[in-house]
Order: structure tokens, then sequence, then C-alpha cells
């Protein structure tokens, strides 16, 4: 028989504990964009920024610390030049990759930039995927 554990006896999940990396920030971080929710991306870069240190992320970052508090809180819609210059200070950046998944998939299957992959080769992985 297993043992009953009471909900008020499981330990808090703390997402900063994991943070200590920036493969962690970034898997982290990539995970909130894949919401689309940009306040969320700001809680997100908040709860980051707070991990490693408020202050010197701000001092990275150029920014002031009640400054990026403020930019960093939930509900925030933070400018693109913030976002960048805080993701810089973390030691990530934001990068652009195929919503096609057809497409990512010839991409890494040719290892060649997306710009000389001709229609028909997506066509023709599209095809197959849905066979």
């Amino acid at each position: 028989m297993s043992k009953k554990i009471k909900v008020s006896e499981l330990p808090v999940f703390d997402i900063t504990e994991h943070l200590d990396n920036e493969v962690a920030v970034a898997a982290y971080l990539t995970l909130v964009i894949e919401e689309s929710d940009p306040s969320e991306l700001a809680h997100a870069l908040g709860v980051v920024a707070r991990a490693r240190g408020m202050t010197q992320v701000a001092k990275e970052a150029g920014i002031a610390r009640e400054a990026l508090y403020k930019a960093l809180r939930s509900g925030a819609q933070p400018r693109f030049d913030t976002v960048q210059r805080v993701c810089a200070a973390l030691g990530v950046k934001l990068t652009a990759v195929p919503a096609d998944l057809v497409l990512q998939r010839i991409v890494e299957r040719k290892e060649m930039s997306a710009s000389r992959i001709s229609s028909e080769e997506i066509l023709a992985v599209r095809d197959a995927d849905r066979r």
C-alpha cells in the first residue's frame, strides 16, 4: 500500500533553483515564449533576473534597478530594447526559428540555410509527413 502524502507536506517548487546556467535559462524562456504572452515573458525574465541578482543584471543591462523591477513585474509590457538588454545580461538571446515544422525539419536534415530550400522540397516533406 502506498503512503498518502498531504499537499501541505509537499515542498514548494521554486524554478529559480533550476536556473543555474544559461542552458536552463534559455530552455525556460523558450517555453514561456511559446505561450505567446508578452506579460508572462516579462515575468519570466524577472524571475531569472532575481535568481541571478537583480542589481547585477540591472548593471549589466545598463538599466536602473528600480526601472528593471518595474519593467519585469508580472503584467508588465516592457519594450523590446529592454527585453533584449536583459537577455544579453542573462547570457541568452532571442532567436527566430521557422514556425512551420516541415521547413524546420528540412533545414535540420540538409543543414543549410532556409533560403536555399526549394518549394518542391517543402511540399515533398509535408506530403511524406501526412502519410
